[in-house]
């Protein structure tokens, strides 16, 4: 009784004096606590999971034990994490990649026992400076082990981070009676006795109901992408407080943040690819309701903490219901109604596919990487012109390995450890299918004409027999899918407008000074200007437009006249320095008529002179993932028999990817001649 009442007074400093523990809130700090236990305590979100470890840390610290660690995936979620620590008295310090110019002083203090909670995200457990110099002395000194967003430990985890797979291997090795609590809002069966076998015989596992009854869930179908933003575009107003608007990619974050802001709404985009300042502004401007809407990728899918957000928008199905749930679960934590609309694509499926493309390579490549490395370390940027993959997949491919046992991370790099290694192909298998059932899931919830809660629950898990009453399957009360033309037509003319920039490459690939004597800054003289695209692949305008045209098995043919006439209006609102002089092309293998006609018609409009095609003169391997492999590959076989005139040249292809055939053209023909050349693509990926 003397240690509930500490906790509840722990509790109150740490959430008002109105705050009371629940009874599983108490049975897992009395666990971790009094029997030094470790807990596995899967709860949706807003339950109260950070008071548990919160409250532990305090009442732990008060009898003489080290530091709490916990392990966070998000930097907004450790943030707030730190709030909420200092409000219960809590000194709590982080370090990741944000405040690498804090890392020494916060090492003294966790040294000198100042600190009471240490963030840290997964990777930095196999950081080698961490992992050999703090992480020793934390496992031997922690009071408490904490991971946060637990699901990820597991292969099952709809947001897989190989570095939490590693973990395990800490739990190994802390000292006996050292606790650990694992956390979570979003995990199905499977993955609960996933993770609490991880953590180790014996595990209390509590788990909750995901029942929330602030949350009315709707569906609301619209065929076209314009009316789907024309529908959220004449709702927004209607939709309580602010609240968060997904979508699937970063370009239609943007696309859509733009449209909504000239329909006198204050949006902002929130995606991976924002920088961190901007992330925090947008975050504390939503946080001060300031905004009406973040309209955000994934990026912001754990850890955003506003109670009275009031809904969640999402323009696109997620992939599992797993993210689903994360997501809405974000909404109507501290109001009693929040609206949670999805508003799914016949372009989802698509896009789950390009996503799923990118996950652990084929055989071959990994036994590539495996060979390039040996005792002496590689970086991850000196492997990339060994092995054809993005460095983001290469890294996490990189890691996956380390976790196996095959490699290992040390300062400078990457090595081999020479340990046997072998492909677990019936593991990435089984990951597969785990996935397609969950894309087939979202699809059943899309159409179910069962109480959407229900349907939520039983995928996950959590069984409910009664339906929730609130949902638009319950109520008999969808939102009605009426929408104004005037407003349709509106929409689908802003997406229609073409025209994306084309950044030019403008430094060479690491790796390439050797054998090609390539290296840093590409020559003012022989870069590119800034090109452009009409739209991008995986947007909501042209996006799908542009994929069904340029899909690899769709059939070669012309250009078809309506796409024609966007490349037109953007060779219109260019505004160039100096007008071209002549059109070049590059050559395709795959779609030679569809650049022929592209081609042809530039030059018939402007009245252009055709220099000709760029070639290859031999094989070019049709997939090339990262810089180093594309470029070796396009210089040996790019060619160039025809002079370029005395002025800027207007070069024609249909997909611009890693822009470097179109740096190598352009190379080509300015040593040839052209004083300027201005790429004009199709498409490009994003």
């Amino acid at each position: 009784m003397e240690l509930r009442e500490e906790a509840e007074r722990c509790l109150r400093a740490l959430a008002g004096e109105g705050a009371r523990l629940r009874e599983d809130q108490w049975r897992a700090i009395s666990a971790l606590v009094s029997d030094r236990r470790r807990a596995l305590v899967v709860q949706r979100t807003g339950w109260g999971k950070s008071a548990v470890y919160f409250v532990a840390t305090a009442l732990l610290r008060a009898r003489g034990a080290g530091p709490t660690v916990i392990v966070s995936p998000l930097l907004a979620l450790m943030r707030n994490q730190i709030e909420a620590a200092a409000r219960a008295g809590i000194t709590a310090r982080t370090v990741n990649s944000a405040n690498i110019e804090d890392w020494e002083a916060v090492y003294g203090e966790v040294s000198s026992g100042a600190v009471d909670v240490l963030l840290v995200s997964p990777e930095r457990l196999n950081n080698p400076e961490f992992r050999d110099r703090v992480l020793p002395k934390l496992a031997v000194d922690a009071g408490l082990v904490v991971v946060d967003e637990a699901h990820c430990i597991s292969d099952w985890g709809h947001d897989f981070r190989p570095d939490y797979r590693r973990l395990r291997t800490l739990f190994d090795e802390l000292p006996p009676g050292v606790p650990v609590l694992a956390t979570t809002a979003t995990a199905n069966a499977r993955v609960t006795t996933d993770v609490a076998e991880q953590l180790g015989e014996g595990t209390l596992v509590l788990r909750g109901t995901l029942e929330r009854d602030s949350l009315r869930l709707a569906v609301v179908k619209q065929p076209t992408p314009e009316r789907r933003l024309a529908w959220l575009a004449e709702r927004l107003a209607e939709l309580p407080g602010s609240g968060i608007i997904y979508t699937l990619t970063v370009a239609a974050a943007h696309e859509v943040a733009a449209l909504l802001r000239e329909r006198g709404y204050e949006v902002s985009a929130y995606t991976g690819q924002t920088e961190q300042a901007e992330r925090l502004r947008a975050e504390e401007d939503l946080l001060g309701n300031r905004l009406k809407a973040l309209v955000a990728t994934s990026a912001l899918g754990m850890g955003f903490d506003k109670p009275d957000l009031g809904f969640i928008v999402h323009l696109g199905a997620p992939a599992s219901p797993v993210a689903y749930y994360q997501q809405i679960g974000r909404a109507g934590r501290g109001v009693d109604r929040a609206e949670v609309i999805l508003l799914p694509g016949a372009e989802d499926k698509a896009i789950w596919a390009y996503f799923a493309s990118l996950a652990f390579p084929p055989e071959p490549l990994v036994r590539a990487t495996l060979g390039a490395l040996g005792e002496r370390p590689l970086s991850t940027i000196a492997l990339e012109p060994l092995v054809d993959l993005s460095r983001s997949r290469l890294e996490t491919m990189l890691k996956v390995l380390d976790v196996d046992g095959a490699v290992r991370r040390v300062k400078g790099g990457w090595i081999a450890t020479g340990e046997p290694w072998e492909y677990d192909a019936e593991r990435y298998a089984r990951v597969q299918e785990a996935r397609e059932r969950e894309q087939r899931t979202m699809l059943a919830y899309a159409d179910t004409d069962e109480c959407r809660m229900v349907f939520l629950r039983r995928t996950l898990d959590d069984a409910s027999a009664e339906p929730c009453g609130r949902c638009d399957v319950c109520t008999g009360e969808p939102w009605s899918a009426e929408v104004a033309e005037d407003s349709v037509a509106g929409t689908r003319e802003r997406l229609a407008r073409p025209g994306v920039a084309l950044a030019p490459r403008k430094m060479w690939p690491t790796g390439l000074k050797d054998d090609l004597g390539l290296a840093g800054r590409i020559p003012a003289s022989a870069q590119a200007e800034e090109g452009r695209a009409i739209g991008r692949l995986t947007g909501v305008g042209w996006g799908p437009r542009l994929r069904a045209l340029l899909d690899p098995h769709a059939p070669d043919g012309p250009v078809p006249d309506d796409i024609l006439a966007e490349a037109v209006k953007v060779l219109a609102s260019w505004k160039w320095a100096e007008r071209p002089v002549a059109v070049a092309s590059i050559a395709s293998r795959t779609r030679p008529e569809l650049v022929g006609s592209l081609t042809e018609h530039i030059c018939r409009v402007g009245r252009l002179p055709y220099l000709g095609a760029l070639t290859s003169t031999g094989p070019v391997p049709p997939v090339q993932h990262n810089s180093a492999m594309r470029l070796r590959a396009v210089l040996a076989s790019l060619t160039l028999d025809f002079p370029a005139p005395t002025g800027p040249v207007l070069l024609i292809d249909d997909l611009s990817d890693t822009g470097w055939t179109l740096t190598v053209a352009a190379r080509l023909l300015r040593g040839s001649g052209a004083t300027a050349v201005l790429p004009l693509v199709l498409a490009t990926p994003t």
